[in-house]
Protein backbone atom coordinates (compact mmCIF):
# COMPACT_ATOMS: atom_id res chain seq x y z
CA UNK A 1 0.00 0.00 0.00
CA UNK A 2 1.29 3.43 -1.33
CA UNK A 3 0.85 6.08 1.81
CA UNK A 4 0.90 10.06 0.80
CA UNK A 5 2.89 11.03 3.53
CA UNK A 6 5.21 13.54 5.28
CA UNK A 7 8.37 12.61 8.04
CA UNK A 8 9.38 15.16 10.59
CA UNK A 9 12.20 14.91 13.16
CA UNK A 10 12.44 17.31 15.80
CA UNK A 11 15.96 16.82 17.11
CA UNK A 12 15.11 18.34 21.02
CA UNK A 13 19.00 19.69 20.82
CA UNK A 14 20.69 16.57 20.86
CA UNK A 15 24.70 16.69 21.01
CA UNK A 16 25.87 13.63 19.06
CA UNK A 17 25.66 14.96 15.31
CA UNK A 18 22.47 13.12 14.41
CA UNK A 19 20.64 15.12 12.22
CA UNK A 20 23.99 16.08 10.19
CA UNK A 21 24.09 12.43 10.18
CA UNK A 22 19.81 11.94 9.00
CA UNK A 23 20.40 14.47 6.60
CA UNK A 24 22.84 12.62 4.58
CA UNK A 25 20.66 9.75 4.31
CA UNK A 26 17.26 10.79 4.35
CA UNK A 27 16.65 14.01 1.87
CA UNK A 28 12.83 13.62 2.49
CA UNK A 29 12.44 13.97 5.90
CA UNK A 30 11.82 17.45 7.22
CA UNK A 31 14.20 17.66 10.03
CA UNK A 32 13.74 20.29 12.78
CA UNK A 33 16.76 21.38 15.27
CA UNK A 34 16.10 23.10 18.38
CA UNK A 35 18.76 24.76 20.22
CA UNK A 36 17.34 23.89 23.43
CA UNK A 37 15.65 20.72 25.13
CA UNK A 38 11.88 22.36 24.38
CA UNK A 39 10.09 18.90 26.01
CA UNK A 40 7.96 16.58 24.48
CA UNK A 41 4.95 18.20 24.17
CA UNK A 42 6.12 21.56 22.84
CA UNK A 43 8.40 19.75 20.34
CA UNK A 44 5.99 17.83 19.06
CA UNK A 45 3.76 20.74 18.46
CA UNK A 46 6.10 22.35 16.27
CA UNK A 47 5.76 19.42 14.04
CA UNK A 48 2.09 19.03 13.84
CA UNK A 49 1.59 22.86 13.25
CA UNK A 50 3.95 22.47 10.84
CA UNK A 51 2.58 18.79 8.85
CA UNK A 52 -1.20 18.80 6.41
CA UNK A 53 -2.21 15.49 6.47
CA UNK A 54 -5.42 13.77 7.98
CA UNK A 55 -3.69 12.00 9.94
CA UNK A 56 -0.91 12.57 12.29
CA UNK A 57 1.41 9.68 14.18
CA UNK A 58 3.56 10.60 17.25
CA UNK A 59 6.57 8.28 17.17
CA UNK A 60 9.23 7.69 19.61
CA UNK A 61 12.70 7.45 18.34
CA UNK A 62 12.96 4.22 20.02
CA UNK A 63 10.83 2.02 18.27
CA UNK A 64 10.91 -0.38 15.26
CA UNK A 65 8.02 -0.02 13.58
CA UNK A 66 6.84 -3.45 11.10
CA UNK A 67 6.73 -3.05 7.67
CA UNK A 68 2.70 -3.46 7.63
CA UNK A 69 1.66 -1.34 10.60
CA UNK A 70 1.77 2.08 9.00
CA UNK A 71 -0.82 0.80 6.87
CA UNK A 72 -3.02 -1.34 9.44
CA UNK A 73 -3.84 1.45 11.33
CA UNK A 74 -4.92 4.13 9.11
CA UNK A 75 -7.21 1.19 7.34
CA UNK A 76 -8.90 1.19 10.94
CA UNK A 77 -9.03 4.91 11.72
CA UNK A 78 -9.89 5.36 8.05
CA UNK A 79 -13.06 2.70 9.04
CA UNK A 80 -14.34 4.21 12.29
CA UNK A 81 -14.73 7.63 12.05
CA UNK A 82 -15.37 8.09 15.63
CA UNK A 83 -11.83 7.32 16.66
CA UNK A 84 -9.46 10.01 17.62
CA UNK A 85 -6.51 8.14 18.55
CA UNK A 86 -5.13 4.88 17.92
CA UNK A 87 -2.60 3.04 19.83
CA UNK A 88 -0.90 -0.51 19.00
CA UNK A 89 0.12 -3.53 20.50
CA UNK A 90 4.04 -2.50 21.90
CA UNK A 91 6.66 -5.67 22.77
CA UNK A 92 9.25 -5.73 24.93
CA UNK A 93 12.39 -6.82 23.46
CA UNK A 94 11.86 -10.64 25.07
CA UNK A 95 8.35 -10.45 23.12
CA UNK A 96 6.58 -9.66 26.67
CA UNK A 97 3.45 -7.85 25.68
CA UNK A 98 4.11 -4.05 27.22
CA UNK A 99 1.27 -3.06 29.85
CA UNK A 100 1.49 0.91 28.79
CA UNK A 101 0.03 -0.05 25.68
CA UNK A 102 -3.09 0.59 26.88
CA UNK A 103 -4.27 2.45 29.95
CA UNK A 104 -7.27 3.78 32.11
CA UNK A 105 -7.50 7.75 32.92
CA UNK A 106 -5.70 7.92 36.38
CA UNK A 107 -9.08 8.96 38.13
CA UNK A 108 -7.96 9.31 41.96
CA UNK A 109 -9.64 5.86 42.84
CA UNK A 110 -7.56 3.78 39.75
CA UNK A 111 -4.57 5.93 40.79
CA UNK A 112 -4.92 4.81 44.74
CA UNK A 113 -5.46 1.26 43.32
CA UNK A 114 -1.86 1.50 41.22
CA UNK A 115 0.39 2.96 44.06
CA UNK A 116 -1.61 0.74 46.54
CA UNK A 117 -0.60 -2.11 44.59
CA UNK A 118 -4.11 -3.65 44.00
CA UNK A 119 -3.54 -2.89 40.03
CA UNK A 120 -1.00 -5.44 39.79
CA UNK A 121 -2.35 -7.85 42.36
CA UNK A 122 -5.52 -8.10 40.50
CA UNK A 123 -4.77 -7.44 37.17
CA UNK A 124 -8.03 -9.33 35.94
CA UNK A 125 -10.50 -7.00 37.94
CA UNK A 126 -11.61 -4.06 35.97
CA UNK A 127 -11.95 -2.13 38.84
CA UNK A 128 -8.44 -2.80 40.07
CA UNK A 129 -6.70 -3.49 36.87
CA UNK A 130 -8.14 -0.41 35.23
CA UNK A 131 -4.98 1.59 35.37
CA UNK A 132 -3.62 -0.90 32.50
CA UNK A 133 -7.34 -2.36 31.41
CA UNK A 134 -5.22 -5.80 32.16
CA UNK A 135 -8.52 -6.89 31.57
CA UNK A 136 -9.27 -6.77 28.12
CA UNK A 137 -7.90 -9.35 25.98
CA UNK A 138 -4.69 -7.97 24.20
CA UNK A 139 -4.96 -9.93 21.25
CA UNK A 140 -8.47 -8.17 20.11
CA UNK A 141 -9.10 -4.55 19.22
CA UNK A 142 -10.53 -2.19 22.04
CA UNK A 143 -11.85 0.92 23.38
CA UNK A 144 -9.49 2.10 25.44
CA UNK A 145 -8.56 5.50 27.85
CA UNK A 146 -5.31 6.46 26.97
CA UNK A 147 -2.90 5.88 24.55
CA UNK A 148 0.41 5.42 24.61
CA UNK A 149 3.02 8.81 23.44
CA UNK A 150 5.48 5.99 22.16
CA UNK A 151 2.95 5.54 18.97
CA UNK A 152 -0.41 7.29 18.59
CA UNK A 153 -2.24 8.01 15.64
CA UNK A 154 -4.37 10.73 15.97
CA UNK A 155 -7.52 12.42 13.33
CA UNK A 156 -6.48 15.93 12.39
CA UNK A 157 -9.95 17.07 12.73
CA UNK A 158 -9.82 15.80 16.57
CA UNK A 159 -6.78 18.04 17.19
CA UNK A 160 -8.15 20.91 15.54
CA UNK A 161 -11.72 19.86 17.84
CA UNK A 162 -9.83 19.58 21.13
CA UNK A 163 -6.06 21.15 20.81
CA UNK A 164 -2.60 20.25 20.67
CA UNK A 165 -0.71 18.47 23.29
CA UNK A 166 -0.63 20.77 26.68
CA UNK A 167 3.15 22.29 27.00
CA UNK A 168 2.45 22.38 30.04
CA UNK A 169 3.97 19.17 30.71
CA UNK A 170 7.71 18.81 29.96
CA UNK A 171 7.58 14.97 29.53
CA UNK A 172 5.27 12.15 30.78
CA UNK A 173 1.47 13.30 31.06
CA UNK A 174 1.08 14.58 28.22
CA UNK A 175 -0.34 11.70 25.79
CA UNK A 176 -2.72 10.99 29.08
CA UNK A 177 -4.33 14.69 29.01
CA UNK A 178 -4.80 14.63 25.31
CA UNK A 179 -6.43 10.93 25.59
CA UNK A 180 -9.06 12.06 28.16
CA UNK A 181 -9.61 15.75 25.73
CA UNK A 182 -10.45 13.62 23.24
CA UNK A 183 -12.74 11.58 25.14
CA UNK A 184 -14.60 14.76 26.42
CA UNK A 185 -14.50 15.78 22.98
CA UNK A 186 -16.72 13.10 22.13
CA UNK A 187 -14.18 10.61 20.17
CA UNK A 188 -13.09 7.28 20.74
CA UNK A 189 -9.55 6.02 21.79
CA UNK A 190 -9.10 2.60 20.38
CA UNK A 191 -5.98 -0.15 20.87
CA UNK A 192 -4.90 -2.44 17.98
CA UNK A 193 -2.88 -5.48 18.55
CA UNK A 194 -0.42 -4.47 15.53
CA UNK A 195 2.63 -5.32 17.20
CA UNK A 196 5.67 -2.75 17.11
CA UNK A 197 9.16 -3.19 19.46
CA UNK A 198 9.30 -0.24 21.75
CA UNK A 199 12.79 -0.10 23.30
CA UNK A 200 12.28 2.56 25.94
CA UNK A 201 15.09 4.89 25.51
CA UNK A 202 17.34 7.39 27.62
CA UNK A 203 13.50 9.30 28.30
CA UNK A 204 12.46 6.41 30.50
CA UNK A 205 14.92 5.28 32.78
CA UNK A 206 13.68 5.12 35.93
CA UNK A 207 16.52 5.16 38.26
CA UNK A 208 17.04 8.39 37.73
CA UNK A 209 16.51 11.90 39.89
CA UNK A 210 15.36 13.86 36.45
CA UNK A 211 12.96 10.79 35.94
CA UNK A 212 11.05 10.93 39.85
CA UNK A 213 11.16 14.48 39.54
CA UNK A 214 9.69 15.11 36.27
CA UNK A 215 7.37 12.22 35.99
CA UNK A 216 5.42 12.86 39.62
CA UNK A 217 5.24 16.68 39.00
CA UNK A 218 3.55 15.57 35.42
CA UNK A 219 1.42 13.50 37.36
CA UNK A 220 0.71 16.54 39.56
CA UNK A 221 -0.05 18.44 36.51
CA UNK A 222 -2.53 16.14 35.64
CA UNK A 223 -4.81 15.44 38.45
CA UNK A 224 -4.76 19.45 39.28
CA UNK A 225 -6.38 20.29 35.94
CA UNK A 226 -8.93 17.44 35.57
CA UNK A 227 -9.58 16.80 39.46
CA UNK A 228 -8.80 19.72 41.24
CA UNK A 229 -12.48 20.59 41.56
CA UNK A 230 -12.57 17.77 44.02
CA UNK A 231 -13.47 17.92 47.38
CA UNK A 232 -9.99 18.62 49.27
CA UNK A 233 -11.00 15.55 51.45
CA UNK A 234 -10.45 13.36 48.23
CA UNK A 235 -7.70 15.54 46.30
CA UNK A 236 -5.46 16.34 49.48
CA UNK A 237 -4.48 12.70 49.77
CA UNK A 238 -4.44 11.74 46.19
CA UNK A 239 -1.59 14.66 46.10
CA UNK A 240 0.20 13.46 49.24
CA UNK A 241 0.37 9.80 47.85
CA UNK A 242 1.68 11.16 45.07
CA UNK A 243 4.70 13.26 47.06
CA UNK A 244 4.88 9.93 48.96
CA UNK A 245 5.77 7.89 45.75
CA UNK A 246 8.17 10.50 44.71
CA UNK A 247 9.61 10.28 48.06
CA UNK A 248 10.11 6.76 48.64
CA UNK A 249 11.45 6.16 44.83
CA UNK A 250 14.25 8.81 45.79
CA UNK A 251 14.94 7.39 49.27
CA UNK A 252 15.35 3.86 47.26
CA UNK A 253 17.39 5.28 44.64
CA UNK A 254 19.93 6.82 47.16
CA UNK A 255 19.86 3.53 48.95
CA UNK A 256 21.32 1.89 45.95
CA UNK A 257 23.76 4.24 45.17
CA UNK A 258 25.23 4.62 48.73
CA UNK A 259 25.34 0.67 48.62
CA UNK A 260 27.30 0.59 45.59
CA UNK A 261 29.69 3.39 47.37
CA UNK A 262 30.21 1.02 49.96
CA UNK A 263 31.07 -1.93 47.72
CA UNK A 264 27.61 -3.63 48.06
CA UNK A 265 27.51 -4.40 43.86
CA UNK A 266 25.03 -6.77 44.24
CA UNK A 267 25.30 -10.11 41.49
CA UNK A 268 27.55 -8.93 39.34
CA UNK A 269 25.87 -9.98 35.60
CA UNK A 270 28.18 -12.03 32.56
CA UNK A 271 28.52 -10.52 28.95
CA UNK A 272 25.58 -11.44 27.46
CA UNK A 273 25.21 -14.21 24.05
CA UNK A 274 24.69 -13.99 20.73
CA UNK A 275 22.71 -15.52 18.17
CA UNK A 276 22.99 -14.93 15.04
CA UNK A 277 20.41 -15.87 12.09
CA UNK A 278 20.45 -14.72 8.76
CA UNK A 279 21.58 -15.28 5.39
CA UNK A 280 25.40 -16.95 4.34
CA UNK A 281 27.09 -13.08 3.05
CA UNK A 282 25.29 -11.12 6.43
CA UNK A 283 26.48 -13.96 8.94
CA UNK A 284 29.79 -13.56 7.49
CA UNK A 285 29.78 -9.89 8.47
CA UNK A 286 28.61 -11.10 11.67
CA UNK A 287 31.20 -13.06 12.28
CA UNK A 288 33.45 -10.88 11.85
CA UNK A 289 31.94 -7.97 13.81
CA UNK A 290 32.10 -10.41 16.88
CA UNK A 291 35.47 -11.76 16.78
CA UNK A 292 36.60 -7.81 16.33
CA UNK A 293 34.15 -7.12 19.53
CA UNK A 294 34.80 -10.16 21.42
CA UNK A 295 31.64 -11.56 21.65
CA UNK A 296 30.17 -14.95 22.74
CA UNK A 297 28.36 -16.05 19.48
CA UNK A 298 26.62 -18.80 17.59
CA UNK A 299 25.29 -18.71 14.01
CA UNK A 300 22.37 -20.18 12.00
CA UNK A 301 21.78 -19.63 8.15
CA UNK A 302 18.39 -19.26 7.18
CA UNK A 303 15.71 -16.68 6.06
CA UNK A 304 12.23 -16.45 6.22
CA UNK A 305 11.74 -19.17 3.10
CA UNK A 306 13.55 -21.98 4.54
CA UNK A 307 13.15 -21.18 7.92
CA UNK A 308 9.75 -19.71 8.73
CA UNK A 309 9.98 -19.93 12.45
CA UNK A 310 13.16 -18.86 12.78
CA UNK A 311 14.49 -18.97 16.72
CA UNK A 312 11.63 -20.91 17.69
CA UNK A 313 12.61 -23.93 16.11
CA UNK A 314 16.61 -22.94 16.22
CA UNK A 315 18.67 -25.16 19.07
CA UNK A 316 19.95 -22.00 20.47
CA UNK A 317 22.55 -22.66 23.28
CA UNK A 318 20.97 -20.86 26.72
CA UNK A 319 23.35 -20.11 30.08
CA UNK A 320 20.86 -19.63 32.46
CA UNK A 321 22.96 -16.80 34.42
CA UNK A 322 22.94 -14.44 31.19
CA UNK A 323 20.11 -13.66 28.96
CA UNK A 324 21.03 -14.12 24.99
CA UNK A 325 20.67 -11.80 21.77
CA UNK A 326 18.75 -13.30 18.99
CA UNK A 327 20.02 -10.75 16.25
CA UNK A 328 17.67 -11.06 13.22
CA UNK A 329 19.69 -9.96 9.92
CA UNK A 330 16.91 -7.90 8.49
CA UNK A 331 16.76 -8.64 5.46
CA UNK A 332 16.34 -12.79 5.64
CA UNK A 333 13.52 -11.68 8.14
CA UNK A 334 10.60 -8.96 7.56
CA UNK A 335 10.09 -7.06 11.09
CA UNK A 336 6.48 -8.37 10.77
CA UNK A 337 7.78 -11.81 11.31
CA UNK A 338 10.38 -10.96 13.89
CA UNK A 339 7.87 -9.22 15.85
CA UNK A 340 5.47 -11.77 15.53
CA UNK A 341 7.49 -14.51 16.12
CA UNK A 342 8.70 -13.27 19.47
CA UNK A 343 5.74 -12.05 20.89
CA UNK A 344 4.27 -15.99 19.91
CA UNK A 345 6.09 -17.44 22.57
CA UNK A 346 7.72 -14.64 25.13
CA UNK A 347 11.00 -15.98 27.02
CA UNK A 348 13.00 -14.13 29.85
CA UNK A 349 16.26 -15.57 28.44
CA UNK A 350 16.31 -13.97 25.04
CA UNK A 351 15.93 -10.70 23.72
CA UNK A 352 15.74 -9.41 20.18
CA UNK A 353 18.57 -7.72 18.31
CA UNK A 354 18.52 -7.14 14.69
CA UNK A 355 21.38 -6.47 11.95
CA UNK A 356 21.32 -4.08 9.22
CA UNK A 357 23.45 -5.50 5.93
CA UNK A 358 23.78 -1.67 4.55
CA UNK A 359 24.79 -0.23 7.78
CA UNK A 360 26.41 -2.86 9.53
CA UNK A 361 25.04 -1.90 12.93
CA UNK A 362 23.98 -4.45 15.16
CA UNK A 363 21.39 -2.99 17.71
CA UNK A 364 20.22 -4.07 21.19
CA UNK A 365 18.23 -2.61 23.95
CA UNK A 366 21.00 -1.61 25.57
CA UNK A 367 23.61 -0.70 23.11
CA UNK A 368 24.74 -0.20 19.31
CA UNK A 369 27.48 -1.98 18.09
CA UNK A 370 29.31 -1.20 14.68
Amino acid sequence: MDIESEIFVVDNSSKDGSVVYLERRFSNVNFIESSHNLGFARANNIAFRQSEGEYVLLLNPDTIVGESVVSSVLNYIDSHPEVGGLGVRMLKTDGSFAMESRRGLPTPITALYKMTGLCSRYPNNKHFGKYYMSYLDASQPSNIEVVSGAFCLLRRSALDKVGLLDETFFMYGEDIDLSYRLLKGGFKNCYLPVPILHYKGESTHKSSYRYVHVFYKAMSIFFRKHYGHLNMWISLPINIAIYFKAFTTLIAMHTRKLRSSLGFFGKIVDEPEYFFIGRKTVLEQCRRLSRRKGLSASFMEADEETFPDGHLTANIPLNPDVYTYVVYDTDAYSYDTIFRLFASAPNPHLRLGTYNRKTRILITEEEVIK
